[in-house]
């Protein structure tokens, strides 16, 4: 099986937790350990062919890689475009021309965050970021180019071993700070990638097609989330007071409320994805902030 994005928090993991009997070749745009093809520009038709031709045959993709700098996307869309759509197509065509299922991450970005109950597979995507109309862009390509072959699994709110993320960086601010302020009008499903690794192997192995939403069980706002770590992390001393988005401005919007429903996954493989809280806690006892 081919992983692209291996170098990255969720490809990475996605390579390790290859099931019994399943090789996965790890390939990313960037060299890093354990890369087994790197340097390949997945937007290029040739590049891929020949991917392809010197690993191949896969028996499937799972594509990780994405451009996913939210607010440098708003100054970027040229390039936001090439790693998100293009490549997104040149994938499925390739994948399409031999016959081999492939599975892409999609993102919760796709949404405006309009609603206030989870979002359905169905629901109308209306992005509000440069981000998340190319993502949005990329899986209908991808869908397109390859039906009868292809899934997309949107999720959200990603943390995990060997990245930057959220809980690293508040366990770091509140090592340094005595006081926090973090915006709680934003709500939607933290989501381990130990979770959310298994489920995209399952997908694949399972003969997933079309769109599937998978986020932890659950919701919570940033600053609810914030509460919840620090607490696991043994730092209730430091202050966390709740603001709004407004005092933070950035670049690009962001879904006001974006918590994703997973009935479609959990019809799949049998299960549901486990609570965000618990989620944490396992990843927290495997990887101690």
């Amino acid at each position: 099986m081919l992983v692209t994005g291996a170098a990255g928090m969720l490809g990475s993991q996605v390579v390790l937790d290859a099931p019994a009997g399943v090789r996965a070749l790890s390939t990313d745009l960037a060299p890093a350990a354990g890369v087994v093809a790197a340097g390949v520009d997945l937007a290029e038709a040739p590049a891929v062919a020949a991917l392809f031709a010197a690993h191949g045959p896969f028996a499937g993709v799972i594509h990780c890689a994405a451009y996913t700098a939210v607010d440098r996307a708003e100054e970027e869309p040229e390039l936001a475009g090439r790693v998100n759509v293009q490549a997104c197509e040149v994938l499925a065509r390739t994948c399409a021309g031999v016959g081999v299922p492939l599975v892409a991450v999609g993102t919760d970005f796709v949404f405006d965050g309009a609603q206030r109950r989870p979002y359905r597979e169905d629901d109308p995507a209306r992005p509000l970021s440069v981000y998340g109309r190319t993502k949005l862009e990329g899986e209908r390509r991808l869908l397109a180019a390859h039906p009868g072959g292809a899934a997309v699994v949107r999720t959200q709110w990603l943390y995990g071993p060997r990245g930057k993320h959220f809980p690293r960086t508040i366990v770091a601010l509140a090592r340094e700070r005595a006081a926090l302020r973090v915006v709680d009008d934003q709500v939607g499903s933290p989501t381990s990638t130990l979770e959310l690794s298994p489920a995209l192997w399952d997908v694949l192995l399972g003969g997933g097609r079309g769109i599937f939403h998978a986020a932890c069980q659950g919701s919570a706002s940033w600053y609810e989330f914030t509460l919840a770590i620090l607490a696991q992390c043994g730092l209730q001393g430091v202050a966390v007071t709740p603001c709004r988005s407004e005092e933070f401005p950035r670049p690009a919007r962001r879904p006001a409320y974006s918590v994703l429903g997973g009935s479609r996954l959990t019809a799949l493989r049998g299960r549901p994805m486990a609570p965000w809280r618990d989620a944490l806690r396992a990843y927290l006892a495997q990887e101690p902030l």
